[in-house]
Formats: structure tokens, C-alpha cells, sequence
């Protein structure tokens, strides 16, 4: 099991106990709101009760449980109004007082809502054809309650992500270490057969000066150095400068294809004159490399690259489109990830070096643009052109 597949199994572990206790909190959550409001209404009928009793009672009649029970109400929001509409009494409501005509008016309003909603106790007055309405509302626990598993469903979710972020930077910084590291000590490892090599061959121009493949071996060990150099830089911050891009693409590809079977055909179209951009050189050759060498191999050493170089606006756009087998729909999200790979053998950071030098280090993008199977893949890499054209590195 890799790495990418343990992550994402502990994002599904934190989306389903998020969504368990989401569900949870609202089904107990709804049981106790259900249960208090059945009690608030059971008091409103006290209460409307011990109103009733009040209007009808005599002068004999003793009020201290009646004017208990009315007085025990300080909670419930509660409008009494007659059969006419006038109120005859509120209690728990905030009302501004400085203004009368407004409060009668709110008042009224905020009966009739509770009217609308049901929430009333008609009180017949004794001997007569006239009423009271009691016009009543939950009370602010109530109402607080009914917010509560909506407010904790929110820390939940915020705590998730917050999980899932630093799960995610956690497990960043340790690929991170781990490739840096393993470039460096590549780094190190190349450097001491390089410098043996680059004294054999010193020797063998010496011996045979007139030898080309003594010339090709020359190149081929400078070549390493280049590789040797690309690997150090990985970790550290490049030193960027003005270069011509056409240059550094000609470059790669005449090395490329003087490397490649000849079964490989590698076209280079640039669609402006000169386009300047602020690279290193021989990292983002090494980008250009990359793509190349997984194109050749999706073609299994037969088909044709073209690598074609154009302007957007003030962006500088270089595609490399291949005839291989193509990537699959599902893997193209995870093919920049480091470690992860479809080949039988290698690694699996070309691609992540390749994004962390264009996006960590240039400041660029890189992206796969289109790819079909059996028919091939194209990549695109964008870059901001350089304003400053003064001192530019053309080789």
C-alpha cells in the first residue's frame, strides 16, 4: 500500500466520523428540542389556565396559586389579546419602550406570527361570547438549542479540513525530505566516479587526441556533471537569470535526439522570435528531459515528440506532445505525486521534480493538457515572460 492510498483512507475515516456525528448530534439533538417544546406548551397551557382561572375568579376566591403560576412564566414569550385584537398583556418580549405606537405595533405583529404558527390557547371567558387568544413562542433555549447541532456540525467540519490540511502538509514535508535528501546524496555518490572519469578521459585525449569516441565520452561525462549539478540544486533556491527559451529547447532536443533510436522522430516548432524568460538552465532542461524520456518510453521506442513553443499574452507557453499510449483518466491526477509511477521500474519523482521545479522554482505551471489512449499525451508548461531583456543568456 503506498503512501497517497493511506491518505486518503484517513480523509474517508475523517469525512465518515465527521458525517456520523453530524448525524448524531441532530437526531439527539432534535429528541430533546421535541421533548422541551412538548413541556413549554404543557406550561402554556398552565398558564392559560391560571389566566383563565384569574379573569373568572370571585372575591373569595384565593389567587396565590393562580398569581404563582403566572408570575413563574419568565422564559416563554407570551401575547394575550381579545377577541378584538387589543392586547391585553405580554411578558419576555424585548419591546423598546421609549416609543409606544412601534411597540403596540410590534406586539401585534409578533402575535400574529405566533398565531400563524399554531402556537395559541383560546380562553373562553365565563358568561360570555368573548375570548382571549394566547399567543406564545419557544423560549430563547429553546431557540438556542435548535442552533446548537448546527453550530457544533460546523466545528466539526472546520476541525476536519483543519485535520486534513495538516495531514496533508505533514505528509508534503516528508516526501519533500525524503527526495531532497535522496538527490543530494545522489549528488554526492555521482561526484567522486565523475571527477575519476573526467582524469581517464583527460588521459585518453592525450593517447589518442585524434579518437572521436574519446570526443563522445568527453561529452557524455560533462553530461553527468550537468546531472550531478541538477541533483545538488534540488532543495536549495536556484539562481534564476534571463535566458533565451528557444536556446535551452534546441539544446535539449538536439541532445535528445542524438541519444533517442532513430525509430524516435523529435520535432521542435517555435511559433515567435525570441521569447525571454527567467529560468535556470540546466533545471529546466532537466524538466524538458523528463518529459521526453516518459514520452519515449510510453511509445515504447517508436513514435514521434513535437514540442512546439508559443506566446500568451504575457506568457510563455511550451507544449510536448507524444504518440504514446496515453495516460488513463483516473491516474492523471496522481502522476505529479511523488513515489507514484505505472512503469515497472523507477522511482516515480520524475514528474514531481519536473512540478516542483516549474511551480516551486519558476513560479510556472505545469499540467497535462489532453491525453487519449493509444493515441498519445500532450503536456503544457507555462512561464511569465521577463520584462528586463538586458544582459540575456542566449546559450
Amino acid at each position: 500500500m503506498i503512501w497517497t492510498d493511506r491518505i486518503r483512507q484517513v480523509k474517508i475515516c475523517l469525512v465518515i466520523t465527521a458525517i456520523v456525528i453530524a448525524v448524531v448530534s441532530l437526531i439527539i439533538s432534535h429528541i430533546l428540542i421535541r421533548d422541551l417544546s412538548m413541556e413549554e406548551n404543557n406550561k402554556m397551557a398552565t398558564w392559560a389556565e391560571a389566566l383563565h382561572t384569574l379573569n373568572n375568579a370571585s372575591e373569595n376566591t384565593d389567587l396565590t396559586l393562580v398569581l404563582s403560576v403566572i408570575k413563574s412564566n419568565n422564559t416563554i414569550p407570551v401575547v394575550v389579546l381579545s377577541s378584538k385584537g387589543y392586547i391585553c398583556d405580554y411578558r419576555n418580549l424585548k419591546i423598546d419602550a421609549n416609543n409606544e405606537n412601534d411597540s403596540i405595533k410590534v406586539i401585534k405583529e409578533l402575535a400574529d406570527s405566533y398565531y400563524r404558527s399554531g402556537k395559541f390557547i383560546k380562553i373562553d371567558l365565563d358568561g360570555t361570547s368573548d375570548y382571549q387568544l394566547v399567543c406564545y413562542s419557544e423560549s430563547t433555549m429553546l431557540k438556542r438549542l435548535a442552533t446548537y447541532p448546527y453550530v457544533q456540525l460546523g466545528v466539526v467540519v472546520i476541525f476536519v479540513i483543519i485535520a486534513i490540511f495538516a495531514l496533508l502538509s505533514s505528509k508534503k514535508a516528508e516526501q519533500n525530505k525524503v527526495w531532497v535528501g535522496l538527490s543530494k546524496e545522489t549528488a554526492h555518490q555521482l561526484g567522486t566516479p565523475i571527477s575519476s572519469m573526467m582524469a581517464w578521459t583527460e588521459i585518453l585525449k592525450e593517447s589518442y587526441p585524434n579518437d572521436e569516441m574519446v570526443s563522445e565520452m568527453s561529452k557524455d561525462v560533462k553530461r553527468l556533471e550537468i546531472i550531478a549539478e541538477r541533483f545538488s540544486k534540488i532543495g536549495s533556491i536556484p539562481e534564476l537569470r534571463e535566458t533565451s527559451l528557444e536556446k535551452v529547447i534546441e539544446h535539449v532536443v538536439d541532445y535528445m535526439d542524438s541519444r533517442t533510436s532513430s525509430k524516435v522522430k523529435i520535432t521542435y516548432r517555435s511559433m515567435v522570435n525570441k521569447i525571454i524568460v527567467r529560468i535556470n538552465p540546466a533545471l529546466f532542461e532537466w524538466v524538458i528531459e523528463n518529459l521526453c524520456k516518459n514520452a519515449v518510453d510510453a511509445m515504447e521506442g517508436r513514435g514521434s515528440i513535437d514540442i512546439m513553443l508559443f506566446c500568451e499574452k504575457t506568457t510563455a507557453v511550451i507544449e510536448v506532445k507524444d504518440t504514446g499510449k496515453g495516460i488513463k483518466r483516473s491516474d492523471i491526477r496522481n502522476i505529479f505525486t511523488p513515489g507514484y509511477t505505472t512503469k515497472k521500474r523507477g522511482w516515480g519523482l520524475g514528474l514531481s521534480l519536473a512540478k516542483r521545479i516549474i511551480v516551486d522554482y519558476h513560479k510556472g505551471k505545469i499540467m497535462v493538457k489532453e491525453s487519449e489512449i493509444g493515441k498519445g499525451t500532450t503536456f503544457r508548461i507555462e512561464l511569465e515572460k521577463a520584462i528586463n531583456t538586458d544582459n540575456i543568456e542566449l546559450s
